[in-house]
Order: structure tokens, then C-alpha cells, then sequence
């Protein structure tokens, strides 16, 4: 089952922290989607309030995430990206549902 984590970050209110955050994104994107077992490292940006972005990384099992923080790039990222967050990252842990097969509604 694919093991999916939603990760959001949340600037300060600086134009310059959300652009360089932004620009970290999509560089890590970049970077962890060649990572093994790696399914997608998505980046998006909220519609409504620029300061709010999603991470949704997708694995091919939950023991896939090993390569991630394998990675020599993720001791790098968090103390990057920290100074200009308004809050701590919020990490959310999921199994993506089995769609492959018909079910009944009852």
C-alpha cells in the first residue's frame, strides 16, 4: 500500500521568506522525487493565503521513507527552512486506499 505523508509549512509574513521557502520547495522536489521508492514529492502553494504550502510525499511502502532520510540532502533541509517558518512543520501520516478493485455501496 502506498504510504503518503502531507507535510504543510507555514512562513512568516515576509515576502522574502515566502519566496525563499517557495524556491527550497521546489529545489527538494527536484532533488527527492529521484529518491528510491519514491512515488511523487509533490509542492504546492495555497490559493488564498501565500504563506501556507503542502508537501505530499508518496512512497511505495511505509519502509521506503528510509532512502528519503537517507538522502544527504535531507540533514541539510530542516535547518534551512526553519528560521523562516512561523510554526513547526505539521506532518501528517497516511496509507493510500486500494482503488484498483470495484466495491459496493450500500
Amino acid at each position: 500500500m502506498v504510504y503518503t505523508l502531507v507535510c504543510t509549512l507555514y512562513t512568516r509574513d515576509d515576502p522574502a521568506c515566502i519566496q525563499k521557502v517557495k524556491s527550497k520547495l521546489i529545489e527538494a522536489s527536484r532533488i527527492y522525487s529521484r529518491d528510491k521508492e519514491t512515488l511523487g514529492w509533490l509542492v504546492m502553494q495555497d490559493v488564498k493565503d501565500p504563506r501556507m504550502f503542502k508537501v505530499v510525499e508518496r512512497y511505495l511502502e511505509e519502509g521506503s521513507q528510509k532512502y528519503h532520510l537517507a538522502n544527504p540532502y535531507q540533514k541539510t533541509f530542516d535547518p534551512w527552512v526553519m528560521p523562516f517558518l512561523a510554526k513547526p512543520i505539521e506532518v501528517l501520516r497516511h496509507e493510500e486506499l486500494d482503488t484498483s478493485k470495484d466495491v459496493v455501496v450500500e
